[in-house]
């Protein structure tokens, strides 16, 4: 199955979950849905339900415990570790062994969920504009949305001729994404999330807006190369991609000896709303 792992919120409750480009289903993690359900917030006491709760349903007979799957998802330490998952009609029937007033309101959400997907699929506006609704209600000015929508659109369009050109999803694409980076900002990807003191976090929802600007020059840099070179393949993608951060990188020297200031920055977005408010009093 193609990786597709994201996180959604039920109220105060993060969910795992897991879209199946190739059946259209999606899985979502038990123990988060457990959590959301008993209004549990530690997740080890909401682990520890779903243990007592599976030998019981096991006991009565129940189907549910049979049709739960596993798959990796990111755990609390950050790391890929494997967790029981289940579609929505196999969540909606364990919803039913357990006692709780948020069952409704659960419900009705997964099948928003649900819906929400198959619209995204069909129109693509749509799920740009939740994501832009997404960083307004996290404080992000529209300027920065407006850079941060850019470098998506361009991003998207160099993943496509990846995609078109022999090049293999999430491991490939993060090899070449590396690179490019390296080659613009001196910094590997991981290094830039830790002079940031980001970890789980997705390190260009804390870019600054000239960090998301040499980004997306890198990225359509990198593209336009690679289209008119035609390569093909993880290796012959790496000239391309070089090249593309290259072109970003002497640009940001440039800027950086003309304004004297760094573009890349150790700041993360708590950090700039926080200068943003001192500003505003």
């Amino acid at each position: 199955m193609k990786n597709n792992t994201s996180l959604a919120i039920f109220e105060t409750h993060k969910i795992r979950r897991y879209f199946d480009e190739k059946t259209e289903i999606w899985y979502f993690s038990v123990i988060d849905i457990v959590a959301a359900l008993t209004e549990q917030l530690d997740f080890q006491l909401a682990r520890n339900y779903w243990k007592v709760l599976k030998i019981r349903l096991v006991k009565e007979g129940s189907e549910v415990v049979t049709k739960c799957n596993r798959l990796k998802m990111i755990a609390q330490d950050g790391k890929m570790r494997e967790t029981d998952v289940a579609d929505v009609e196999t969540i909606l029937r364990l919803i039913q062994s357990v006692p709780s007033k948020k069952a409704e309101p659960i419900k009705l959400w997964l099948a928003k969920v649900g819906y929400e997907r198959v619209q995204e699929m069909s129109d693509p506006e749509k799920a740009l504009n939740r994501s832009r609704e997404y960083w307004q209600k996290m404080g992000r000015d529209p300027k920065w949305i407006q850079q941060r929508m850019m470098g998506q659109e361009i991003r998207n369009k160099l993943t496509d001729y990846w995609k078109d050109n022999e090049v293999r999803e999430k491991e490939e694409y993060a090899i070449l994404t590396n690179i490019i980076h390296q080659e613009w900002s001196d910094l590997t990807v991981k290094e830039h999330k830790g002079l940031k003191k980001l970890k789980r976090e997705n390190l260009r929802d804390h870019m600054t807006d000239a960090e998301l600007v040499f980004t997306a020059l890198a990225e359509l840099s990198t593209r336009q190369i690679s289209e008119t070179m035609n390569t093909k393949g993880l290796e012959e993608n790496k000239i391309p991609a070089k090249k593309g951060g290259q072109v970003a990188k002497n640009a940001r020297l440039e800027l950086e000896q003309k304004t004297d200031k760094k573009v890349v920055s150790g700041r993360n977005f708590k950090q700039l709303s926080e200068q943003k408010k001192l500003k505003g009093k």
